[in-house]
């Protein structure tokens, strides 16, 4: 039989530490009980857990000292956290220290069996990712996470392959950066990588920039003139916001895709070239496939190789990470001596929720950089976070569901908003009543929570978020609540 994973359970009352314990052994898992802060550090110390049941209010000690030294020293295991309703929020800051989850006591054996089970299959899939060797950076991406580590390994499988890829995500999430990524993995490395954006580029001139045209085509061409098609051969051909092309484009590249051949705009000579083709588009491309705007059948020759960029957001670990690295390389080329960030700023930096993604945080640190002096950047340099206008207001309101300062504390609608599918969701204008978004919100957040039996890890999962944003929204609804009432 397989030795049962060892869970630590550190909790001062002992009546509910037997009762815990008596959970736990029910469902086979053992577990050792410890009474302190002091007795929980030498059982760490020893090694061999893989998840820790953490009261944070013990006898000797703050159980929050006991999770930064988890996360300090990047010990090997899962921190659960068991709070009382009256600490919820330092539960919630807890989440942003390492911890895996909480337990809002009184729990039933159900809710603590699910927890401990989510907890140690998360630790085995952080010990996948570790022994494939973590990269915290790629081919232009910088980032450590769970969700970027399995970005970089398809971009490793899909580079060797010829099949078309199809990146889809926000603007500003690097969706060039993924293209390139997979060319400088691909054998066609040595070749020319060729980016063409459908969406800058005139509808009447677009057909002209993939496959070139021959003198007197058209008013202007007053000479031959290569396509993207033919400067890329033997290499790849970036096609960014592919969902811009115009329909009758879209039927020609398909044949292209097809057969490898084309005719320049003008010319009857059938050219072939061999290319790799990468797309991308921050819209959904089912959805314009439905709407009728993209060819169903060029969706389904495009999107062999799905990639799907995550929001910044949704990278919390990342986002610090990314924000120093922007701070070194642009503090050296602007000739400044800035070599790290304020507890403040790291605060605010970690608690905007970044509309615009990776290149609004890169405007950000380049703006605070340039306009300011010192080797420290404070939040007082930052304050296009704070909600005042530094010239960053493109990224601040165009976002749906989203307030002015573009943090997450959502509370209006703009003229029309199309919200979550379900029963009682409706498409609704100004000319009705309108119920705020962030109840809207917390009914979907709390529903999809029942469903999955208390389940918060798994709710978030199926709802495509972080477990970490679903306790910050518990606490705003909370601050929201007091307000209305």
């Amino acid at each position: 039989m397989a030795e049962t994973p060892s869970i630590l359970l550190v909790e001062d009352t002992a009546s509910l530490a037997a009762v815990y314990t008596s959970y736990l052994k029910r469902s086979g898992y053992e577990s050792t009980q410890v009474m302190s802060g002091k007795e929980a550090l030498h059982e760490l110390g020893e090694g061999g857990y893989r998840v820790i049941l953490l009261d944070l209010q013990l006898p000797d000690m703050d159980g929050i000292e006991i999770l930064r030294m988890v996360q300090e020293q990047k010990l090997p295991v899962a921190v659960v956290i068991i709070t009382s309703n009256a600490s919820v929020n330092v539960a919630v800051e807890s989440m942003r220290l390492g911890a895996y989850d909480f337990l809002e006591k009184p729990f039933s054996a159900d809710r603590l069996i699910v927890t401990v089970r989510n907890a140690l299959k998360h630790m085995q899939l952080s010990e996948m990712v570790e022994a494939i060797k973590e990269r915290t950076h790629f081919y232009g991406f910088i980032g450590s996470s769970f969700a970027m580590q399995s970005i970089y390994r398809t971009i490793d499988s899909a580079a060797t392959s010829k099949a078309t890829v199809f990146i889809t995500g926000e603007s500003g999430t690097g969706k060039e950066v993924c293209a390139e990524a997979i060319h400088k993995c691909s054998p066609r490395a040595e070749k020319p990588f060729v980016p063409l954006n459908c969406g800058a580029i005139p509808k009447d001139l677009m057909e002209s920039e993939i496959f070139g045209h021959v003198k007197g085509a058209f008013t202007g061409a007053i000479g031959n003139r290569d396509g993207a098609a033919t400067q890329a051969d033997g290499g790849t051909l970036f096609l960014d916001e592919i969902c811009e092309m115009d329909l009758d484009l879209q039927t020609k590249l398909l044949r292209f895709i097809q057969s490898g051949t084309f005719n320049k705009v003008g010319s009857t000579r059938l050219e072939k070239v061999n290319i790799r083709i990468v797309c991308a588009t921050n819209r959904s491309p089912l959805q314009e496939v439905q709407a009728g705007r993209f060819r169903e059948d060029l969706y389904y020759r495009l999107h062999v190789i799905p990639i799907h960029l995550p929001p910044l957001r949704d990278r919390d670990e990342d986002i610090l990470e990314i924000a120093k690295s922007f701070l070194i390389d642009y503090a050296k080329e602007e000739g400044k001596e800035f070599k790290s960030f304020s507890a403040e700023a790291i605060e605010l930096i970690n608690n905007y929720s970044w509309p615009g993604n990776i290149r609004q945080l890169q405007n950000v640190i380049r703006n605070s950089i340039v306009l300011n002096e010192g080797q420290v950047l404070t939040a007082d340099m930052l304050p296009s976070l704070r909600g005042v206008n530094t010239g960053f207001s493109e990224y601040k309101g165009n976002v749906p569901g989203r307030n002015v300062d573009g943090n997450r504390d959502r509370s209006k609608l703009d003229a029309v908003e199309l919200l979550p599918s379900g029963n009682h969701f409706a498409e609704i204008s100004q000319s009705t009543e309108i119920t705020p978004l962030w109840m809207v919100e917390k009914e979907a957040i709390e529903t999809a929570i029942k469903t999955c039996d208390g389940n918060i890890v798994k709710a978030a999962s199926l709802l495509d978020i972080n477990p970490s944003t679903i306790y910050r929204k518990k606490v705003q609804w909370k601050e929201l609540e007091k307000k209305t009432s």
